[in-house]
């Protein structure tokens, strides 16, 4: 029988990256079987609530959507937060990975038990799982451009310098990144230009210097593939540009919104996120 893709995890070490963003190493034994898939793997993390030490889930012998449906299920006090995060790196000599966190200012669940994880202390992790597996995989889009094009905020970061770890020599690479200031700044693997974009003081909306950016840059020549990810309606607004002004076909750019503004993953999808699901969907057939 199928099993769904769930592991408990133990917070082995943290490193804190810059002032907003903390590396946490997890390991224990449900990660020796761990493989990676690719280099921007997402994957889900559950945070127990308040006076619990672990997340309490469905059994992993449900098909999907009644595995779902039964952790939908679970009274509100007691089912566990649910938040994407992305696999920074992974050490298969150690049965180890790597995920970093943002730390946010209005601090969420997520934030509060990254700020201080106790050694030990257990999160439970759904993936790396074919049900969320990309149609056509990076390394094939890739292949088949003459350089890549990286944009996103400070979500986005773990992502793109994963790419970037993963990312052949001989694969030119642009990178756009709209951070909070410049102590936010983090040294980057690879060969690929690098345009820090700093907020600030600035009362712009999420995404808008990345947009700003953008526009006003003078691209190289060829077809690119581009990686996008952050706040939803900056990057769907990112996408449009590079499609309807630009010229790039909506199967070479892979957008992913990463937070949404004022909602979090509790929250319903709108119609908007649907429409994004679906696009992407039907981009990559």
């Amino acid at each position: 029988m199928y099993q769904q893709p769930i592991r408990q995890i133990e917070a082995v070490a943290t490193t804190r990256i810059t002032p907003h963003m903390a590396r946490i190493t997890f390991g224990g034994t449900e990660l020796a079987d761990y493989a990676s898939v690719e280099p921007d793997q997402q994957v889900k993390l559950y945070f127990p609530k308040p006076g619990r030490s672990h997340s309490v889930l469905p059994p992993r012998d449900l098909d999907f959507m009644a595995w779902y449906q039964a952790y939908s299920a679970i009274p509100e006090p007691e089912r566990p937060w649910m938040r994407s995060y992305t696999i920074r790196a992974h050490h298969p000599e150690t049965a180890t990975i790597d995920i970093d966190f943002v730390l946010h200012d209005h601090a969420g669940p997520a934030t509060r038990w990254a700020e201080t994880p106790e050694p030990g202390a257990t999160l439970a992790m759904f993936g790396p799982s074919a049900t969320f597996a990309r149609p056509i995989p990076l390394a094939t889009s890739v292949a088949k451009a003459d350089w890549l094009l990286l944009a996103g905020d400070a979500t986005a970061l773990p992502a793109i310098a994963a790419i970037l770890d993963w990312l052949p020599d001989s694969t030119p690479a642009i990178a756009y990144i709209e951070v909070a200031n410049q102590a936010e700044h983090q040294a980057l693997p690879g060969n690929a230009t690098i345009h820090w974009l700093d907020r600030g003081d600035t009362p712009a909306p999420p995404g808008a210097l990345l947009a700003d950016a953008l526009t006003a840059a003078t691209l190289p020549s060829g077809s690119p593939f581009a990686w996008l990810g952050g706040e939803a309606g900056s990057i769907r607004a990112l996408r449009r540009h590079l499609v309807n002004d630009r010229g790039l076909p909506k199967s070479a750019i892979d957008f992913t919104g990463h937070w949404r503004k004022s909602l979090s993953q509790d929250d319903a999808p709108t119609e908007e996120d649907i429409e994004e699901a679906n696009e992407r969907l039907a981009a990559a057939q």
